[in-house]
């Protein structure tokens, strides 16, 4: 493993530990506000007056400049399984305030994780030289819109909320925008491009604000050990994957041990997040 790779291993291990404790506290308070403000500007506006909440926010956004910082050093197919170590995190701090015991799902997964993300490093792909683009990357991207929109498309069509399904799926395919549009910013500022870098940085902004109003209103009517693993799994998978296929990243030789390494990741997180000791924090029990 070079050393880029290695320095931005540490800068998103950094960045997923402000992910996944900002989120935590923003879970807490969004399990008190009224479904009556699902999928509306009310439901941030409340939350927004929550001090613990704006705390948890507060965590969030220091952990995006991290994350761009860590793609400017190592490829997104190793960035993205990274960030799910906060999991681990989460599951300490389960174990230490919920009192929920450690069992052999939670060590199977963390093993998972960590093995996954080794293998990763260990096939050490490297950073793309061009960024992504081209058709491959509005096909890629203008899914992830669709996606995210869906819950809105069903509620005009149906008129009423939509299920909590197509809310986990926006809520993942927000962020996976988000996380596109991050390895984007990192391209841009490479080349001193400060104005493409602000307009990606806009795009992800909206972006990671739907997937977590979608999220957010899943919460409030399924249980967290329903809505995180899908969400976390796209967090993770969808980013990777869209990188390959807009052309940004190609892996090589070392193709299979990076599949296989995504792979243990996604099962790892899935089996983690739907864990008590991980959902009472991300979805406030």
């Amino acid at each position: 493993m070079d050393g880029g790779n290695l320095a931005g291993m540490a800068v998103a291990a950094a960045a997923a530990a402000c992910y996944e404790s900002g989120y935590a506290l923003q879970a807490i308070e969004a399990r008190v506000v009224d479904r009556r403000h699902a999928l509306r500007l009310s439901l941030a506006r409340r939350l927004a007056a929550r001090r613990r909440w704006l705390t948890g926010t507060a965590l969030s956004l220091a952990g995006y400049p991290l994350q761009v910082a860590a793609l400017t050093l190592a490829p997104l197919a190793l960035v993205q399984p990274v960030l799910a170590l906060g999991l681990l995190l989460l599951l300490a701090l389960g174990r230490c305030y919920l009192r929920e015991p450690v069992g052999r799902r939670e060590l199977l997964a963390t093993a998972a994780i960590v093995g996954g993300v080794a293998a990763i490093a260990v096939a050490a792909p490297q950073r793309a030289e061009g960024a992504m683009h081209g058709r491959g990357l509005v096909v890629v991207l203008a899914l992830l819109v669709a996606a995210a929109a869906l819950p809105w498309l069903l509620r005009a069509l149906r008129r009423r909320d939509a299920p909590g399904g197509p809310l986990v799926v926006a809520a993942g395919a927000g962020d996976a925008f988000a996380a596109l549009a991050a390895a984007l910013v990192a391209a841009e500022l490479e080349r001193g491009r400060v104005g493409p870098a602000a307009a990606w940085t806009a795009a992800a902004a909206a972006a990671a604000g739907i997937g977590f109003l979608c999220e957010m209103t899943a919460l409030q009517s399924l249980p967290a050990t329903r809505v995180a693993p899908p969400v976390l799994v796209l967090q993770v998978v969808v980013p990777v994957l869209g990188a390959r296929l807009a052309g940004g990243e190609q892996w090589g030789s070392a193709a299979p041990l990076v599949w296989s390494g995504l792979a243990l990741v996604a099962a790892g997180t899935a089996l983690l997040a739907a864990s008590p000791a991980v959902s009472g924090l991300r979805g406030a029990g």
